[in-house]
């Protein structure tokens, strides 16, 4: 037996939606970086409609945190209970459990439970992991609050693309260009400064300065995690431009009998409040659709015709 006590916490919502859409956001764990702050990347191992395992990653206080859970899907009392596996410390353990309560057609209440204990029980542990889940529960509410009393609209708001371009050079050559992004200050024309850090292996810190098609320099945030056995490094801003409520993407690089395909890929929520403010009175929707698109692909092209020349120099020099 142990002597961990076992601390809950309870958050809860009042959503303008239907419990239907408010459930849909909360069950589709893939897409919470896009619409979750604290979540970084989220990969789905298992799923078979009721029983679910997920690896997260996720911003907790200034630490970037990961786990494995557990998740059960109840779609029609509309619960979902987790549970992580094998939590990081000092987490010993934690459970919690999604509610959502149909209050009419058009709104619903949405809590959010958590079971936890700490290793031994330390005050200091407690204070942590309690400030932790009380700051991450209430952006999460928040957020779910906030898209699902959009829902009739999130196909405006959201916006999701990829470029690819050819490479006659191996895959690991264009990885190392990519997964080295402190270097593009030096290689990649519109990048100003980086500032880079990677306390957990393959788990970065990227701060970047970027010039824009007008000469101005803006500042991006970013948590990067990386599978250099896969080809892949995803992300997301955790400081945005101000037309972006989200930023989330992925470089990927591939290898087949012709040599590799690099692909980036994107999806944005649009911050609708900043449309005319960032490109004139008049503008809508679909021009920020237009403008964000454009200038996300020509950064993104841009960044992938480097990696390709860095690969096939390298190549043609041996």
């Amino acid at each position: 037996m142990t002597s961990e006590r076992v601390h809950t916490t309870s958050h809860a919502v009042e959503v303008a939606a239907p419990a239907g859409v408010v459930h849909g956001l909360i069950s589709d764990p893939v897409r919470w970086p896009l619409f979750f702050p604290p979540n970084v990347h989220v990969e789905r191992l298992e799923f078979d409609g009721v029983d679910e395992r997920l690896r997260m990653w996720a911003v907790a206080g200034e630490q970037i945190r990961s786990w494995l859970s557990h998740r059960v899907l109840d779609a029609q009392a509309r619960r979902i209970t987790f549970r992580q596996e094998r939590p990081q410390a000092p987490v010993r353990t934690m459970n919690g459990t999604w509610i959502v309560e149909e209050q009419g057609a058009e709104r619903c209440r949405l809590t959010l439970l958590h079971d936890f204990t700490t290793h031994g029980d330390r005050a200091e542990d407690l204070a942590w992991v309690e400030r932790a889940v009380d700051v991450n529960s209430r952006a999460e509410l928040g957020n779910i609050r906030r898209f699902a009393e959009r829902w009739a609209r999130l196909d405006e708001l959201v916006l999701s693309f990829e470029d690819e371009i050819h490479v006659d050079g191996p895959a690991e050559l264009v990885h190392d260009f990519l997964y080295r992004a402190q270097d593009w200050p030096e290689t990649v024309p519109h990048v100003a400064r980086v500032a880079l850090s990677e306390d957990t292996p393959g788990v970065q810190r990227l701060a970047m300065d970027t010039r824009t098609a007008d000469g101005a320099v803006h500042t991006t945030e970013s948590v990067r995690v990386c599978f250099p056995h896969a080809g892949r490094i995803v992300y997301k801003q955790t400081t945005t431009p101000a037309l972006m409520d989200a930023h989330t993407g992925e470089w990927s690089v591939v290898s087949d009998a012709t040599g590799t395909t690099a692909v980036s890929q994107h999806s944005v929520v649009l911050r609708e409040e900043a449309v005319e403010k960032i490109l004139g009175p008049g503008a809508t929707l679909a021009d920020a659709r237009t403008y964000v698109h454009k200038a996300l692909s020509r950064n993104s092209r841009t960044t992938l015709t480097h990696a390709k020349h860095h690969a096939e120099s390298a190549v043609h020099t041996l």
